[in-house]
């Protein structure tokens, strides 16, 4: 495989934040976007891609269950309902 001129050494997926992998996904759309990049890259861009992708999904559906578990009262039903500009 072809090492990535711009990334010589990727950080592990696992260890980005949110921001930090949606911000490297842009830069692969972009890169993927130019056709500047050789088939091998491509690929290799495009596996990376679609991990980052899995992993802001993955960070995004922690975030709801935590909002969601913080919204629910202790039996189950949703807490503090009152809508939003009504006391």
């Amino acid at each position: 495989m072809t090492d990535l001129p711009d990334a010589p050494a990727a950080p592990a997926i696992a260890s980005l934040s949110f921001e930090a992998a949606m911000g490297e996904l842009e830069s692969i759309v972009r890169r993927l976007e130019s056709g500047d990049v050789s088939l091998e890259e491509s690929v290799t861009l495009y596996e990376r891609g679609h991990a980052l992708r899995a992993h802001c999904e993955a960070r995004l559906a922690a975030a709801q269950a935590r909002i969601e578990q913080v919204s629910l009262g202790a039996d189950g039903a949703p807490a503090g309902t009152t809508p939003f500009g009504e006391s």
